[in-house]
């Protein structure tokens, strides 16, 4: 499976100038290529390589190699342009945001990533260094530091191209690695089902309960925050602004990473697969009111259900998905269905038995029993495999069989006779 190492280069002031100006003359170079694309209608690599190729290595001194990943990245972004029309993400054709976004070229940012292979970037892992082009010239002995373990996965299974990154005036450098799998467990014990929320963030059937107060208090502060900065609008508001624009983003993704690793192991220590709620679409078919909007739009399941995904695949833990209608109304004890047994966002109680439980551990609970349904009667597999983003979504509930239920391991056979 392919990973992104992230590495963090220290150049000197003189390596990071030329690094700054290698990236602005690619990202303008790839712009220009971008208008030309956009005017010719050619937005394929070998046809628009003929109508730049030459332009962009005399007009920006870029090299041969750098030229090709120009153009090569021009093709991409019209590539992904058209993936995000299809999937809907740019709103229905016609719509005033998918009118913007194809009456016009895709331009890049002046400190965009900039792909590099192995012949513009090259690697020692035992000093510390790499030497990478730029168009001053090749710059060698630019530091960088990781971690042990992201230096053993560099060295070992590093493959591909590597984006050199300018964050915030930091430099990193995106290393492709294709790391191996894990075999997977063709025969699961059991399965953890996991319940995703916004007041908790992950809850398991095993009843261990992830609070998500922590990082909602700390997301509602850098929104009041964000709002009086904005308000402000002086030098030093603007400044402040900028300096926390990805903190809460970055404290989600730590917080994330934590919760699917432990998740991850849990499930490998105990020989059992993973059970997810496929949530895509979640935001088209919720209606909230104005107060809640903020919190629900800033909700990251989509991130913490590819995290599960991508470390359960690494280490070969089955993952499973299901369809989530009305498991915070179904009894994980009698099976029964009804909006009061919802009593509160907390609390659970079946109106048919009388039994009371936390509202999440039952939803999990739930999870959990669908995904048996779906390992016992083997349906086929129709979600991707992790840890590509799921794509589509209904726009209405409707109640749950085995039928309805999808699992993330291709090739599953049926086990119903």
């Amino acid at each position: 499976m392919k990973l992104t190492v992230q590495v963090k280069l220290l150049p000197t002031p003189v390596q990071a100038a030329a690094l700054e100006a290698t990236l602005r003359a690619c990202n303008e170079a790839a712009s220009w290529a971008d208008g030309v694309a956009f005017e010719k209608d050619m937005k394929r690599n070998f046809a628009l390589r003929e109508h730049t190729y030459d332009q962009i290595k005399a007009r920006w001194n870029l090299g041969a190699q750098a030229a090709q990943h120009v153009i090569k990245k021009t093709c991409d972004a019209y590539a992904t342009l058209r993936a995000n029309l299809r999937a809907g993400n740019l709103g229905r054709p016609g719509s005033k945001r998918y009118r913007r976004a194809t009456e016009k070229p895709v331009t890049f940012r002046p400190e965009a990533a900039q792909p590099y292979d192995d012949r513009m970037l090259s690697w020692q892992i035992a000093q510390r260094r790499v030497s990478i082009w730029t168009v001053s010239g090749r710059v060698k002995d630019v530091a960088f530091t990781a971690s042990p373990e992201q230096l053993a996965t560099v060295e070992l299974y590093r493959k591909g191209e590597s984006d050199l990154v300018c964050r915030d005036g930091r430099w990193f450098l995106l290393a492709t690695c294709e790391v191996p799998e894990a075999e997977p467990n063709a025969e699961p014990v059991d399965f953890l089902g996991i319940d995703l929320g916004i007041v908790n963030i992950a809850t398991t059937s095993d009843g261990e309960i992830m609070a998500g107060r922590e990082l909602n208090r700390m997301r509602a502060r850098e929104r009041t925050l964000r709002t009086k900065l904005q308000r402000k609008s002086t030098p030093s508001a603007k400044r402040r602004l900028k300096k926390r624009r990805r903190k809460e983003v970055r404290r989600a993704r730590d917080i994330n990473h934590k919760i699917a690793k432990h998740v991850v192991a849990e499930a490998e220590r105990t020989g059992r697969g993973i059970a997810l709620e496929e949530l895509t679409g979640i935001r088209e078919r919720v209606r909230l009111r104005k107060p809640q909007r903020a919190t629900h739009s800033s909700w990251s399941f989509a991130q913490l259900g590819a995290f599960i995904a991508y470390k359960a695949r690494k280490a070969g833990v089955l993952v499973v998905y299901v369809d989530p209608a009305y498991t915070s109304r179904t009894c994980a004890q009698c099976g029964h269905i009804d909006r009061a047994n919802r009593v509160s966002q907390a609390w659970f109680a079946c109106r048919s038995c009388g039994f009371v439980d936390h509202a999440d551990r039952n939803g999990s609970r739930n999870i959990r029993a669908r995904a048996r349904e779906l390992w016992r009667c083997g349906a086929p597999s129709t979600a991707p495999a992790p840890p590509l983003k799921l794509k589509g979504g209904t726009g209405r509930k409707r109640h749950v069989t085995a039928s309805d239920t999808r699992c993330a391991s291709p090739g599953l056979q049926s086990r119903c006779s």
